[in-house]
């Protein structure tokens, strides 16, 4: 058996790895990129092998940097079956249709930019250089739709005519329901034969709902070869979720090859006791000024532990009840994927909800928002509240939005809340920004949606809420469960908390290494 990396090396999206035994492949994820839409653009269309090569998919959550290009593969010959958890499958069927339906929505508006740019630029008065109000009213007019929505028959018309560049999405929403065509989901701990003398077992990875370290063990001339992958291991003792585990079957303890996460190699969280008060002073605060406080989130897992925490809170009285608007369609239906899968919740949710016939996702002071109409109001809303809105990295979706009505009033908090990228918009709000704002003077900007806009709110960060384990949580893991690892493969981090984690691991005496992509290793 050999592994060859293609994603997710020295970076932390795009995971993707393959396992090769005999005639069998099989796909530990296949993650998009993100990160600045030029660069990754390229890297996500193009997939390194034929997928039509490949046996099946092992998904170890739904998260869009390992699943988003999984309708990519599909429509492309991919054969076999993507192979996950029970509750990885059913958030994938809201995550990946949400992927395809932000692309084709970002294409279209793009594309109407173009076209805008260009009739702009072409009927601009030769010596001022500058559009008459009437003449942009007729280009408005011409492209849109009673004013309002995109009329790409007429932008797909302009493009062709005048030879512009288009910008096409990399798969569609028919793409992305082609895809989950192709998904089978299974509980933990039940082993599932994935190739030829292979099989795969889910264990509980704590990160996400659903999430799971995944045991791939393969028979090659009467000697058993096991690959773990723990996919993203989670936090201990986080709200929700059981912790990662740490006891595994007897079969599976040996393991040749572990290919583990690195996101936070180099780096120590905020302990998970503090995240509640944490989350107190900033709301206090933040209301105190007549402020909003902007929550960047992922809809899936980061949002609802947002959630949880402040009806926590909320309940002991310990904060202002302010309005709490989920601003995210996809947020409000993976919301429902945790309530239909409460047999995964740790007992702390029983006990503090579930026992006393609480809903932990919702109470009087929690709304969530649907409608294009509702958001665009909620924008404009002056008093006191919470916004909690999809990307987590701010790369696409409402939170764009929220960021350009409001990231200019000192009053206001921006709240990051989880990992953010390099080259994202999210990295570069948390770089320029400052726990006490830039209430006068200058202050840095941030291009969001093609404009410029100063940074003037306050910028917190609370590390507590990361879905990652840091350094100390994954040596825990490493010390603390019943595996015997012979190798270490560090994925899943930037360079430098790649290579960082490499050498604490080193000095703790284990054989690891930070593969490049390409580069393949075999398991002897």
């Amino acid at each position: 058996m050999h592994i060859t990396f293609y994603g997710g090396t020295r970076e932390v999206t795009g995971s993707m790895h393959m396992l090769t035994s005999g005639s069998d492949r099989i796909l530990l994820d296949c993650g998009m990129f993100q990160g600045r839409r030029r660069e990754t653009e390229e890297k996500n269309r193009v997939l390194p092998f034929d997928p039509g090569i490949l046996t099946n998919v092992v998904l170890s959550h739904a998260h869009i940097d390992h699943s988003g290009r999984i309708p990519l593969l599909t429509r492309r010959g991919f054969p076999g079956r993507i192979v996950c958890t029970r509750v990885t499958a059913a958030a994938c069927e809201y995550l990946l249709l949400d992927s395809a339906h932000i692309q084709e929505s970002d294409a279209r508006y793009l594309n109407y930019k173009a076209v805008r740019a260009f009739l702009r630029h072409a009927g601009s008065a030769r010596k001022t250089g500058t559009l008459s109000a009437a003449a942009s009213r007729r280009i408005q007019k011409l492209l849109k739709l009673n004013g309002a929505r995109v009329d790409t028959a007429v932008i797909d018309t302009m493009i062709e005519r005048h030879g512009l560049k288009e910008v096409r999405p990399l798969y569609s929403v028919q793409d992305a329901e082609d895809a989950l065509e192709c998904f089978d989901g299974y509980p933990y701990r039940h082993p599932v034969t994935v190739g030829n003398d292979i099989t795969c077992t889910f264990y509980d990875a704590g990160h996400i709902l659903g999430s799971a370290i995944s045991m791939v063990r393969a028979v090659e001339n009467g000697r058993a070869v096991t690959v773990c992958y723990t996919g993203d291991l989670g936090r201990f003792d986080k709200p929700i979720l059981e912790d990662p585990t740490l006891m595994f079957e007897d079969g599976h303890r040996a393991v040749d090859l572990l290919v583990m996460e690195s996101t936070y190699g180099n780096r120590m969280h905020a302990p998970v006791t503090d995240i509640a008060g944490q989350l107190k002073s900033v709301l206090s605060d933040t209301v105190s000024r007549g402020g909003t406080v902007m929550i960047p989130a992922f809809a899936y897992g980061r949002t609802q532990e947002l959630i949880y925490t402040l009806h926590a809170l909320y309940l002991a009285g310990e904060v202002p009840r302010v309005p709490i608007y989920i601003d995210s369609p996809l947020a409000t239906r993976i919301t429902r994927v945790f309530g239909e899968h409460a047999e995964v919740f740790d007992a702390e949710t029983h006990d503090l909800f579930l026992e006393k016939g609480k809903n932990p996702f919702s109470f009087d002071q929690v709304h969530y928002i649907s409608s294009v109409e509702d958001s665009m109001a909620l924008m404009r809303e002056k008093g006191p509240h919470i916004v909690i809105a999809a990307s987590g990295m701010c790369e696409a979706g409402r939170i764009l939005h929220h960021l350009r009505y409001k990231v200019h009033d000192p009053r206001n908090t921006v709240l990051v809340v989880g990992f953010m990228a390099e080259h994202t918009l999210g990295r570069r709000i948390l770089e320029v920004g400052t726990p006490a704002g830039h209430a006068v003077g200058s202050a840095p900007e941030v291009n969001i949606l093609g404009k410029r806009y100063p940074v003037r709110a306050r910028v917190v960060q609370l590390g507590g809420f990361s879905a990652h384990a840091d350094r100390t949580e994954m040596h825990r893991f490493l010390k603390r469960s019943n595996l015997s690892v012979k190798k270490i493969a560090v994925v899943h981090g930037e360079e430098e908390q790649s290579l960082a984690f490499v050498d604490f691991l080193k000095s703790e005496g284990f054989d690891a290494f930070a593969p490049r992509a390409g580069e393949t290793v075999a398991l002897t």
